[in-house]
């Protein structure tokens, strides 16, 4: 099973939000010299907790200091923007690192509805077009031409080359997985922020309604999960204090930068958040590496996926970096 990491560049709390840009690309090379196969990095938009937002300049960063580690985007929210220009967008970041390029594609907006109208004023329209705009960008970042009669058919996206991005579909629900099977692409559900009955049903939808294609003859799968793993369960559970705190000021609409663990423990409680925050750390996936290396490998035999992607969160970079280390040596791939 291959093993990934999805970064979302967190702000922390009395650090600057640029840190967590940092943060990013250096967490990249070092997940490289672990030994993890794909490094993709989300686009979020008006949030002050998740402040990657522009998911094509740090794919560039990172592919310009890395050799090996495929590089892409977890991913390019396609509603906002005009195809052609992600197709060229992704032309050059394959020019730059051939043949380790990641295009992974979404349809949700990464923010609320006033962010995506400033982002694009056809917001209302987009989403509807979504299949039309992926069949385009696809021939467009392939270098295959569009269908007869289409009015952009003479366009091309440059540079060309020998090379193409790996075309994916992002999703939380039925519809990406249906998208991907029609176009016969890659799927990655993001398990880390849905219910599993829902991941389970949409991954068990794209295998059956999956279409080969040329660069896909079979379906392709993969599960992004949240998960911290430290040398000990106790410190684990002391630095997953911080992603609880998110959760719980998530669910009432705030979005605010990571509090560290003291910080956040420091705060009075209901309760009924206790039980909330009882609940997050008993479904997460935190404690020693062999207990959460058991937990991916035993979620990947479930729902029977090719592929499993680790994002992670804690204040604490040195902490970040040695989950991703323990886990990669919990799983056998560490050099």
């Amino acid at each position: 099973m291959r093993l990934s990491v999805l970064d979302q560049s967190i702000a922390v709390a009395g650090q600057p939000q640029a840190q967590a840009i940092r943060n990013t690309i250096a967490m990249a090379q070092a997940c490289e010299r672990l030994g993890y196969d794909r490094f993709w990095v989300s686009e979020h938009h008006a949030n002050d907790t998740i402040v990657g937002t522009a998911p094509e300049v740090l794919i560039a960063a990172i592919a310009s200091v890395t050799t090996r580690i495929r590089v892409g985007s977890a991913g390019v929210m396609l509603p906002h923007y005009a195809p052609f220009k992600v197709a060229e967008q992704f032309r050059v970041l394959e020019a730059i690192a051939p043949g380790r390029i990641d295009l992974g594609l979404g349809r949700a907006p990464g923010s609320d509805g006033r962010t995506a109208f400033a982002l694009n004023p056809l917001a209302n329209e987009r989403p509807a077009m979504f299949p039309n705009d992926v069949r385009d960008l696809m021939a467009w970042v392939r270098g295959e031409p569009l269908p007869e009669g289409h009015r952009f058919r003479p366009l091309k996206a440059f540079p060309s080359g020998e090379t193409a991005p790996e075309v994916w579909m992002l999703g939380s629900s039925d519809y990406g997985a249906q998208v991907a099977a029609h176009f016969g692409l890659p799927y990655a559900f993001a398990w880390f922020f849905a219910d599993s009955y829902t991941g389970l049903q949409a991954l068990v939808l794209y295998r059956t309604l999956y279409q080969p294609s040329p660069q896909n003859p079979a379906p392709h799968s993969a599960l992004c999960v949240w998960a911290l793993a430290c040398e000990t369960e106790e410190e684990a559970h002391y630095h997953f204090q911080s992603r609880a705190r998110f959760r719980l000021l998530r669910d009432r609409g705030i979005f605010a930068a990571l509090e560290p663990p003291e910080m956040a423990m420091a705060h009075t409680y209901t309760d009924m958040e206790k039980a909330q925050m009882k609940a997050f750390r008993e479904a997460a996936f935190v404690g020693t590496a062999e207990r959460v290396a058991q937990q991916i490998e035993d979620l990947a035999k479930t729902a029977k996926v090719d592929e499993m992607a680790v994002v992670t969160w804690a204040t604490d970079e040195t902490v970040r970096q040695n989950s991703y280390a323990l886990l990669a040596k919990a799983m056998g791939f560490a050099p």
